[in-house]
């Protein structure tokens, strides 16, 4: 793996040269997740190690990037709509075209890419990003419709370059791929099985961006409750050794979480996104003791239906989720949740969902991501009967949306009057003479304040809600 790595770099140096003087620029298009956007860090790094600096707009690129996502179908026609407004600009900027993301993992995408896109250069996979300036060194030496995409789980690939998206919050993968195989999800098919890296690195990595000033983290993976179980459960077999030691001090998330929780200069540490059945009472304890592990916990829920947690193969029932809320509730003072729920799959009745409303008014979220079912092809759920009508599934949808709404306006008064720390990301969007920063539990806010604060945790009084920001004033 490391000499892959080295190989690649050597491919860098070679499209730098080759562009040395030219000005060349890439625009990247990230869909999808927080993983997605994670590797798109690390194709920007390549990228700009290649000589190309990054532009906004696809119109001054030279190098043009889709990272795709394939959990939701409008992903497919926002890719084709913005693949097709790419063919005109390919021959007026010499443009390179490289698609890539989960996507490219699905069979039928690619065929469709081969058969009607002829003018894309470059198609890698999830387990082939690290090879992309290889792919480009062939572009550009003449080689066209290169397909860099294997079907296998892929390897763990230390050593890429990165490029940040800011400088306030750096997320670090600490696993790739998912084995849990809920029947909605495509996920397992397209980014393989699970893999976690070695804590070592993860500890390096960390220790790293905090040297660079970053004062948050956000640990990424499908499933971290996960992380190291096929290690350990390999060495247990004699499938693996741990000849360096690896996995003598750190063998499992929660011991993670305590040793990156003793990293000077990091303040803040979150992590998406764990899976209900796996959260065990180590990893609990490891919240309530860390100081800078946030009280304020994604906890995916789906559905409040036992009978329909059953159908998605999620492997805990609305019983086991609700007396988990509560021993969390109970170890770790303050906490607070959010979740994912999805309405509409396939055979949900009105009970059902009435159970995920039940849910909702006991856990009392402070955020929650509502989607509604949409059918992926390659999961048992595209296949299933009884597919719920796409009018019951936004009636259901708004009814859960004005629970949760009408939930959280209740949750933000609590917040007026009070004072909470807030991490300074820099100037509000809305109003470029403010600033704006976020709470442990992940609500904004926005205040005057001086720009030296940036990327500092200061004390604001909050003073007025706005149901998605708050207003405040430093004390």
């Amino acid at each position: 793996m490391r000499q892959e790595i080295e190989e690649q770099k050597e491919y860098i140096k070679k499209v730098a040269e080759e562009n040395k003087g030219k000005n060349l620029k890439y625009c990247i298009l990230t869909m999808g997740c927080q993983l997605n956007e994670n590797d798109s860090e690390k194709i920007s790094g390549m990228a700009e190690q290649m000589g190309y600096t990054r532009t906004e707009n696809f119109e001054d690129a030279n190098l043009a990037i889709i990272n795709t996502c394939c959990v939701r179908e409008n992903a497919e026609e926002r890719l084709f709509g913005k693949v097709g407004e790419l063919k005109n600009l390919k021959e007026k900027n010499n443009m390179i075209i490289s698609i890539g993301g989960c996507m490219m993992q699905e069979k039928q995408m690619v065929e469709k890419i081969k058969k009607s896109y002829h003018y894309i250069d470059i198609v890698f996979g999830t387990h082939t990003l690290h090879k992309l300036p290889e792919d480009i060194y062939e572009v550009l030496n003449g080689r066209k419709r290169i397909q860099d995409i294997i079907d296998i789980d892929g390897k763990v690939f230390e050593g890429l370059p990165i490029s940040r998206a800011n400088n306030v919050q750096a997320s670090i993968t600490i696993m790739y791929g998912c084995d849990n195989f809920c029947s909605y999800c495509i996920v397992p098919y397209v980014r393989g099985r699970e893999r976690s890296r070695k804590p070592k690195d993860i500890i390096k990595e960390a220790k790293q961006v905090a040297q660079q000033g970053y004062k948050e983290i956000m640990l990424l993976g499908q499933n971290v409750n996960s992380y190291l179980r096929s290690e350990m459960e390999e060495i247990k077999q004699g499938k693996l050794k741990d000849e360096d030691g690896d996995y003598a001090q750190i063998n499992s998330f929660a011991k993670l979480l305590r040793a990156i929780n003793e990293i000077d200069g990091i303040e803040r540490i979150r992590f998406v996104s764990p899976h209900p059945k796996d959260f065990t009472d180590d990893v609990i304890e490891a919240i309530r003791d860390c100081d800078k592990v946030c009280k304020f916990i994604h906890l995916p829920l789906q559905s409040g239906s036992t009978r329909m947690l059953k159908i998605m193969n999620r492997k805990y029932t609305k019983e086991q989720y609700l007396q988990l809320v509560e021993k969390m509730k109970k170890e770790i003072p303050g906490v607070k949740f959010s979740t994912d729920i999805i309405v509409g799959f396939a055979g949900e009745t009105e009970a059902d969902f009435e159970d995920t409303l039940d849910v909702v008014k006991k856990v009392k979220y402070e955020q929650a991501f509502m989607f509604i079912y949409s059918r992926r092809t390659g999961t048992p759920g595209d296949k299933m009967e009884n597919q719920i009508p796409e009018n019951i599934k936004h009636e259901r949808f708004n009814r859960l949306k004005t629970l949760v709404e009408s939930q959280i306006a209740k949750n933000n008064k609590s917040y007026i009057n009070t004072i909470q720390k807030v991490l300074v990301e820099g100037p509000s969007k809305g109003d470029s003479s403010m600033l704006t920063g976020r709470t442990e539990y992940n609500k904004v806010i926005v205040f005057n304040g001086q720009e030296s604060m940036i990327n500092k945790i200061v004390d604001v009084k909050i003073v007025e809600d706005h149901m998605w920001y708050f207003k405040g004033e430093i004390i």
